[in-house]
């Protein structure tokens, strides 16, 4: 299986967190100014129709300079050429992505506890996430914090590229990174003033 290298920051565009598009792409546009590479487009709520216009339209401002990943839907993520697929617990397995989106495209998997990213780690998954790390909003109900311990086991437990995710901000990072993770992956301390927020993680991480 290929190896692939994550940048150590993955920030997270979370449409709920815009009141509309605009500002969704701006955001984008902002990160991708600041020096960031990779973003995952997630919604939850939106329907499939608009769910493509939006990655279409991400794709065209920032595809030739950042790696995008759609969260869930496989369907969406080759309708928009975009560049993987991040997936869930209750989503469809890393296995039966591969099975859609071919060898070439990424595939990322969350996992929240030791016995899921081991089981994780046997797929064809080519990076797995791992949190909540800290307490966080951006999910109505979150699975159970499992702090830098929790990031440390799991990097004991799998060699495939890791990210943490929940809670991480501009003063924790570092120490997350030195749990063993390969990267952060935020979304609401970056959610103001995004450029500036973006260039200060990376001070923080490199």
């Amino acid at each position: 299986m290929k190896r692939i290298t994550l940048p150590c920051l993955y920030p997270i565009l979370d449409a709920a967190c815009f009141q509309n598009t605009t500002q969704l792409y701006e955001f984008a546009d902002d990160l991708v100014s600041a020096g960031v590479i990779m973003l995952q487009y997630r919604n939850k709520s939106g329907n499939a129709r608009h769910m493509l216009e939006h990655a279409r339209e991400l794709k065209r401002r920032v595809g030739g300079r950042a790696r995008l990943i759609m969260n869930d839907r496989a369907d969406l993520c080759l309708a928009a050429c975009l560049d993987g697929v991040h997936v869930g617990q209750d989503d469809l397995s890393p296995d039966g992505v591969r099975g859609i989106i071919g060898p070439d495209l990424w595939v990322g998997l969350s996992t929240h506890n030791p016995e899921q990213l081991a089981q994780g780690d046997k797929t064809s998954a080519d990076y797995l996430a791992i949190g909540p790390v800290f307490a966080t909003s951006s999910k109505e109900k979150p699975d159970p914090v499992i702090g830098l311990e929790g990031v440390r086991r799991a990097r004991a437990l799998t060699r495939k590229p890791l990210v943490a995710i929940g809670g991480i901000t501009r003063q924790n990072a570092k120490s997350v990174l030195d749990a063993g993770a390969d990267s952060v992956a935020v979304i609401s301390d970056l959610l103001t003033d995004p450029r500036k927020s973006a260039e200060e993680f990376f001070r923080v991480l490199r």
